[in-house]
């Protein structure tokens, strides 16, 4: 095995990390798709609702706004917690759970009648959130032959960059015409069909791998996987930064007014869905060509904001460039990451999910620092020098993969 040197468990579980069930099985992976996209249309809903929800229960904008933080901050712990919690079970069964608290939050949510209900809700969407995106690899892995992996997370991602695209814009116009509530009616009802659709199309994965805090450790001192954790701390805060602040540039800087920022963070969107696409292509030859392309394309961004972000064509065209840049990002990541640590998969996944997150808070910090001491260039420039670090970190140190395209 990859990792023999990580402790073995004298319970009996499927060893197989890859192709365990000798053919693809591509309509399982378009319903972990789509129940990511409810997953992720759930966590988005509240940034578009949030003033029909303040009005409607009573509190201040400051108050729900919490209602997203909550989630993020519950996914980060939930990953690794799902992941030890539920090592002896079936993830057939582990991945259920995780759709129905999809329908459980959203139903909450629905039927909220002040914040502290409301917040459980959110919470519950964390614990589901952060539980399917560590095991998000390590499933897809199983589900088709370890050369079909890029392809298989691309898929998966496609639903994050729908929903990223969608849930907003949607959830306004719901939330407009028959009410907050109903927003979320309709996110628990995308659970259901996830839910459906999954019983149907996924097989019984007997647990694999031995997760546990010491197995986590071990598999944090792998090489690669530090390489991997530490590319994503780096291009993560640094986007995460940028794009937190990323109206404040659009709007001081380029002096785009309003309808003109909503086009081009529309074509950010659309631009992240081919970019996944992309970015899953290339990955099935190199993940490590993967995050270099990406966060490579990203610094030449940054650096065109810095020193021709007054135009308005630049500004524009970039943000797009940008959008189809990081929309290659998760998926070659993922890939890289899964492939570092095959045997432990979902711990390796749970470690990227805690990354991931650790990144996206540190970088919005960062980025409300920046922009109020250097205002939206000096967030800009942090993006370009965040990128660049991780691009030289992986080019230097990500090592050379063969590729998984036979033929």
């Amino acid at each position: 095995m990859a990792n023999s040197h990580l402790e073995p468990d004298p319970s009996p579980r499927d060893q197989s990390p890859a192709g365990t069930l000798g053919r693809p099985k591509w309509d399982a992976v378009i319903a972990l798709a789509f129940g990511v996209f409810g997953l992720v249309t759930a966590e988005f809903l509240p940034a578009s609702l949030l003033t029909p929800i303040s009005a409607d229960l009573g509190l201040s904008s400051g108050a729900a706004g919490q209602t997203v933080t909550v989630t993020a901050v519950v996914a980060a712990f939930a990953g690794p917690g799902v992941v030890i919690a539920t090592r002896n079970f079936n993830r057939r069964w582990v991945l259920f759970g995780l759709t129905a608290l999809l329908v459980l939050s959203c139903a909450l949510a629905a039927t909220a009648n002040g914040l502290i209900l409301l917040l459980l809700s959110r919470i519950l969407l964390g614990v589901g959130l952060g539980g399917f995106w560590a095991m998000a690899g390590a499933l897809a892995m199983r589900l088709v032959p370890i050369e079909h992996l890029p392809r298989a997370m691309a898929m998966i991602f496609t639903g994050v960059s729908v929903a990223t695209v969608t849930a907003a814009p949607l959830g306004s116009y719901i939330g407009s015409t028959l009410g907050w509530r109903a927003s979320f009616v309709l996110a628990g009802a995308v659970g259901v069909l996830a839910f459906v659709a999954q019983a149907v199309t996924v097989p019984s994965l007997p647990p694999a791998g031995h997760a546990g805090l010491a197995t986590l450790g071990a598999v944090l001192k792998l090489p690669k996987m530090r390489i991997g954790l530490i590319t994503t701390l780096l291009i993560v805060a640094g986007h995460f930064a940028g794009f937190t602040y990323i109206r404040p540039y659009l709007e001081g800087v380029a002096h785009l007014d309003v309808e003109m920022v909503s086009l081009v963070l529309l074509a950010y969107g659309v631009s992240g869905f081919f970019g996944n696409i992309v970015g899953g292509m290339i990955a099935e030859r190199s993940a490590t060509a993967g995050i270099v392309f990406s966060s490579s394309l990203i610094t030449v961004v940054a650096a065109v904001f810095v020193t021709a972000g007054a135009s308005n064509l630049a500004a524009a065209v970039g943000v797009a460039i940008w959008g189809f840049a990081f929309g290659a990002f998760p998926v070659s990541i993922q890939s890289y990451i899964t492939r570092a640590a095959p045997d432990e998969a979902e711990s390796a996944g749970a470690l990227l999910l805690t990354a991931f997150q650790v990144a996206i808070s540190s970088g919005a910090v960062l980025g409300g620092i920046l922009v109020d001491l250097q205002g939206p260039l000096g967030v800009m420039s942090f993006l370009g020098v965040a990128c660049l670090a991780g691009t030289v970190v992986m080019a230097a140190r990500g090592g050379k993969q063969a590729s998984l395209v036979q033929g």
